[in-house]
């Protein structure tokens, strides 16, 4: 009984370690694109600044100083003549600042300034109240749509639609207050911390351009839904922005062009790596539970020698023989795995702040497989020798 207690731990402490190590990588994995989804989906952004992801760790930022930052102009241009994207915006922000109702003031506010086309690139979940209008947009009009956080700290249970809030001094009149999206995990951007501007109205408060202070605006273009589709896209924005720019067909390109899907692609290529580790730790606990669970099935065997002789004498075939201690072989890594899962599904409900741990079905059959696998790996050889056995043999056998 003690031995069967002890090999049954082995497989639990190694299903365990492994399906705890993938549910953890699948929930920070998710977690992580979850919190890059401001960046939009099947999206790309023209930027003066490439990303780098992974790579040498050498960043040639004093390349990359000198170049000019998308501009309006260059917005304007791309919109009349790109034909590859289902919409596009430009947009600038301005982080850390202060915005003042009355007596009270909200902290740490992102102000945004983009065109009236944001909305058809990101998702602006509007809650009470209205988006901009296109002439709003146009004429810089002094309006204002408020995330969730700022809404409670200036007009707590008052509600904001009408309302006028101050930044660097300027009235906003407040036309939009939106959904609440709650800590991002890691604290990335959240919209409940932004306040959103028509574009114009934002270059009255902040210099765009080079020079100290002076913000870089990005041009973001939504593709259609395909991969090819946001291939050409990218084709056609390139070769759209050397022909404004001038640059000549041996020149080097002066602007770079981003992929959010990227970064998912980053990062789920991180986390395999993560997810190989998990398997090392848990692999050795399935060993010593897999020669535990054949010591077991060996030692059945044995004591039940003549039994089998019995059975073969009565006409069973050698197939029924080994099948018969390949199931309690397996039932046995099974009812191991299974404690094992149970204990990740424990761990589940363990609260680690903004991280939500979620157990998906898949690692729960990717556990179970495996336990399957060991049951069988760890039972075909004491099942093959009983399927073997001489009956007259066994049934002599004390």
């Amino acid at each position: 009984m003690l031995r069967t207690i002890l090999s049954l731990l082995g497989v639990t402490i190694g299903i365990f370690a492994i399906i705890s190590v993938f549910t953890l990588v699948d929930s920070l994995e998710r977690s992580l694109k979850e919190s890059f989804n401001f960046l939009g989906a099947n999206t790309i952004l023209v930027q003066k600044w490439p990303w780098q992801l992974g790579g040498d760790g050498s960043y040639p930022w004093w390349k990359y100083l000198k170049r000019p930052h998308p501009t309006w102009e260059e917005y304007e241009f791309l919109a009349e003549n790109v034909q590859n994207a289902a919409s596009l915006c430009i947009m600038a922000n301005k982080g850390g600042i202060v915005v003042k109702f009355e007596n009270n003031s909200s902290n740490e506010v992102t102000l945004m300034g983009v065109s009236n086309s944001y909305k058809d690139v990101y998702e602006v979940a509007i809650e009470e109240g209205r988006y901009f209008t296109a002439q709003e947009s146009i004429g810089g009009r002094s309006v204002a749509i408020i995330g969730h956080r700022i809404a409670e700290d200036l007009f707590a249970e008052l509600n904001p639609i009408g309302k006028t809030l101050k930044i660097k001094g300027i009235s906003y009149h407040v036309i939009g207050k939106l959904k609440e999206e709650g800590e991002g995990f890691l604290e990335m951007e959240a919209k409940d911390d932004e306040i959103i501007t028509p574009y114009h109205s934002f270059t009255k408060l902040y210099y765009i351009g080079k020079g100290k202070g002076g913000l870089e605006p990005d041009i973001t273009l939504k593709g259609y839904d395909s991969d090819l589709g946001l291939i050409e896209l990218e084709s056609e924005v390139k070769g759209l922005m050397r022909s404004k720019r001038g640059l000549k067909p041996r020149e080097e390109e002066n602007f770079a062009i981003n992929h959010p899907d990227a970064i998912a692609e980053f990062i789920g290529a991180t986390f395999d790596i993560i997810g190989i580790a998990g398997w090392v730790i848990g692999s050795f606990s399935i060993l010593v539970g897999g020669f535990g669970i054949a010591n077991i099935m060996f030692v059945s065997v044995r004591e039940r020698t003549s039994i089998i002789g019995i059975q073969k004498s009565l006409g069973a075939k050698n197939y029924f023989i080994l099948f018969q201690f390949l199931f309690e072989s397996v039932f046995l890594s099974l009812i191991g795995g299974a404690l094992g899962i149970f204990l990740v599904y424990l761990l589940s409900f363990a609260n680690l702040g903004t991280l939500e741990l979620r157990l998906s079905l898949n690692n729960v059959f990717l556990g179970l497989g495996v336990s399957v696998v060991i049951g069988i790996v760890s039972g075909i050889v004491p099942a093959a020798l009983a399927a073997r056995m001489d009956p007259v043999m066994a049934i002599r056998t004390q």
